[in-house]
């Protein structure tokens, strides 16, 4: 069964910044959008990349490799709209990011 686990304390991850969580050996790529709090899967549906690597704009992080772009709240993809990827709850509780995986 989920649960949230802790991943880091809140100023560990800069607004604008992106970083790699693993839980259970899942690759998680979590963001910071201006203190909110966003996870998804960590490989892009194109190829693969590392999307904790991507440039973030706003709530869209784009593929280091090939520049495909998500959004980090919804997964949803601007290339392919009947793709996306899988979107983790998180949340803060005394300063710490945890997500539910």
């Amino acid at each position: 069964m989920p649960s949230f686990r802790p991943v880091c304390r809140v100023e560990e991850l800069a607004p604008g910044a992106g970083r790699l969580v693993e839980i259970d050996g899942k690759a998680i790529a979590l963001f910071n959008v201006d203190g909110s709090f966003h996870a998804i899967e960590d490989h892009c549906l194109h190829a693969g990349g590392p999307l904790h690597e991507g440039r973030l704009e706003g709530r869209i992080v784009a593929c280091p490799w090939h520049e495909w772009k998500f959004d980090v709240a919804t997964g949803a993809c601007d290339l392919n709209p009947k793709v996306s990827l899988h979107c983790y709850p998180v949340r803060v509780r005394d300063g710490v990011v945890e997500i539910e995986a």
